[in-house]
């Protein structure tokens, strides 16, 4: 199949999210708990524009919507951090150490992502995965050649994870 020639684009301030969380850097050191107004932005890659093959940006702005309100407000939690441990853990709050750090917040606060590390780059292929998997019926393989989601932690500062259909 010929490359795709074709790339759209759903970036809009209102896919955003507002979190807070710290990255770990490989010798255990880590940043102090802060937060970010964290944007996300999706493109998709076509084969081919032509009429029988458009594609419904209705249920791509959802997914970006779901998203970032699911990780809103929270604080932002990477669940394979080898330098993270859960002490304990129920319906009402999460003790657990980072970096050696002891912590204690209540679980209406927290979000567990199955991420090593909170850094945009960890984020940007979660939240590729994530948006691939409620949107894979939406982009048929035919058509759409690949996604590119990129999170800013800043404007011009982020990362981008591509996905290859």
């Amino acid at each position: 199949m010929q490359s795709a020639p074709y790339r759209i684009h759903v970036k809009r301030d209102r896919y955003k999210f507002s979190c807070a969380h710290m990255t770990v850097f490989p010798d255990g050191k880590k940043e102090r708990l802060h937060g970010h107004n964290y944007y996300v932005s999706l493109t998709i890659e076509l084969y081919t524009i032509d009429f029988a093959s458009m594609i419904d940006f209705g249920p791509v702005k959802e997914a970006l919507a779901e998203l970032c309100a699911e990780w809103k407000e929270h604080t932002l939690l990477a669940t394979e951090n080898p330098h993270f441990t859960i002490v304990k853990q129920d319906e009402r709050e999460i003790e657990f150490t980072l970096c050696k750090q002891r912590y204690l917040l209540p679980m209406s606060d927290v979000l567990l992502l199955p991420i090593d590390n909170l850094a945009v780059e960890p984020l940007s292929k979660h939240a590729c995965d994530r948006l691939y998997a409620a949107m894979s019926e939406l982009l048929p393989a035919t058509v759409v050649k690949a996604i590119e989601v990129t999170i800013e932690e800043n404007p011009g500062q982020g990362a981008t994870t591509r996905l290859e259909l």
